[in-house]
C-alpha cells in the first residue's frame, strides 16, 4: 500500500472543497463557528448542529511481539464514520440532546489501506457495517462557566460478533461514554486552547469483547492559531489508558498530530487531522488520517 495515496486523497478532498467555497466577510468581524462554537459551547434553541467525521487508522507495526516488544505486522486498516447530530433545548443555551450513529470498515492482511472503502468482504479479510448508535446530551453544569460541559452517551452495540475470520470490526458491548470539554481564548482572539477528558466504561461479557468489564480515560489538548476568524491550524496530544476492571488485560497509547479547520460558509466548516501513535502498551503503532465536516445552523 501506498501511504502517499492516503495523503494525496485526503488533501485532494480538503483543496478541492476549499476552491469552491467563498469566505464569509462577516465571520471576520463576528468570529465564525471555529473559532466561537468549540465543542465546550451549546447551541440554542431551534438551532441544529450536525458532525460527520471520518478517521482512517492503518499500522503496519504494533507493541504484542514478546514481552511487548515492537514487531512488524501485515497491514490492517480501521475507517470508522461518525454522525452526530443535536438541537438545542430551552432557551438557556445549557442543554443540547442528540444521537450518534457509527460505521465501520476493516481490512486486514496486507490489504491497501484504502480497500476499507471497497467493502467486499473479500477472501474473508474484510468486514463492514454499522456497529453502534447512541442517544446522546450535552449540558453546561455550571451556569457562569459556559466553556466548560459535559456530553454523555450511552453506545448500543450492533454487530453481532467482535471478530469474525480474524477481522475486528468493533466492540461487542455497550460504553456509557462521558466527554469533559473546556476552552479558552486568549486575548485578541489569535490563540485558543481547548482540553478534552473522554472516559469509556464499557461492560458486557467478558467473552464478547477485549474491552468489556473496563474503563478507558482519554485526556487530550489542543493547542489553536488563528490567522483569521475563519481558518485555524492546530497540534494536538492524546493519551489513552484502558484500565482492567475485571477483563485481565490493559492498554495505553499516545498520539500526536496537528490539522487545520476552514469556515467554508457561515453555516459549514472542514477540518483535516493527522496523528501518530508514537508510544504505548498492547496496541497499535499505527497514524490517522482524519476529515469532517460541521455544519450549525
Amino acid at each position: 500500500m501506498n501511504i502517499q495515496k492516503v495523503i494525496a486523497t485526503l488533501i485532494g478532498i480538503f483543496v478541492t472543497t476549499l476552491g469552491i467555497a467563498q469566505q464569509q466577510e462577516n465571520n471576520d468581524l463576528q468570529g465564525s463557528v471555529i473559532q466561537t462554537l468549540t465543542p465546550s459551547k451549546l447551541i440554542g434553541k431551534g438551532q441544529y448542529d450536525i458532525k460527520w467525521f471520518n478517521n482512517l487508522y492503518t499500522e503496519t507495526e504494533d507493541l504484542f511481539g514478546l514481552d511487548g516488544e515492537k514487531q512488524d505486522i501485515p497491514r490492517q486498516t480501521f475507517f470508522t464514520s461518525t454522525l452526530e447530530a443535536y438541537t438545542g433545548v430551552g432557551n438557556t443555551k445549557r442543554w443540547n440532546v442528540g444521537v450518534i450513529l457509527e460505521f465501520r470498515s476493516s481490512v486486514i492482511a496486507n490489504r491497501d489501506a484504502l480497500d476499507v472503502f471497497k467493502f467486499d468482504g473479500e477472501r474473508n479479510t474484510a468486514r463492514s457495517g454499522f456497529t453502534s448508535f447512541a442517544p446522546s446530551v450535552k449540558f453546561v453544569p455550571f451556569k457562569n462557566l459556559n466553556t466548560f460541559s459535559i456530553q454523555s452517551s450511552f453506545f448500543v452495540p450492533l454487530v453481532d460478533n467482535e471478530v469474525e475470520n480474524g477481522v475486528f470490526l468493533d466492540q461487542k458491548g455497550f460504553t456509557w461514554q462521558n466527554r469533559f470539554f473546556y476552552d479558552h481564548t486568549f486575548p485578541g482572539n489569535t490563540f485558543q486552547i481547548f482540553g478534552e477528558v473522554n472516559s469509556e466504561l464499557n461492560f458486557g461479557d467478558e467473552e464478547d469483547s477485549f474491552a468489556n468489564n473496563s474503563l478507558r480515560l482519554t485526556p487530550g489538548i489542543f493547542f489553536s492559531y488563528f490567522p483569521s476568524a475563519t481558518f485555524t491550524v492546530l497540534v494536538l496530544a492524546q493519551h489513552s489508558e484502558l484500565i482492567d476492571l475485571g477483563n485481565n488485560f490493559d492498554q495505553r497509547f499516545t498520539a500526536l498530530g496537528g490539522g487545520a479547520k476552514y469556515q467554508l460558509t457561515k453555516e459549514l466548516n472542514i477540518e483535516a487531522l493527522y496523528t501518530n501513535f508514537v508510544t504505548g502498551n498492547a496496541t497499535g503503532l499505527g497514524e490517522t488520517f482524519n476529515v469532517g465536516l460541521r455544519a450549525v445552523f
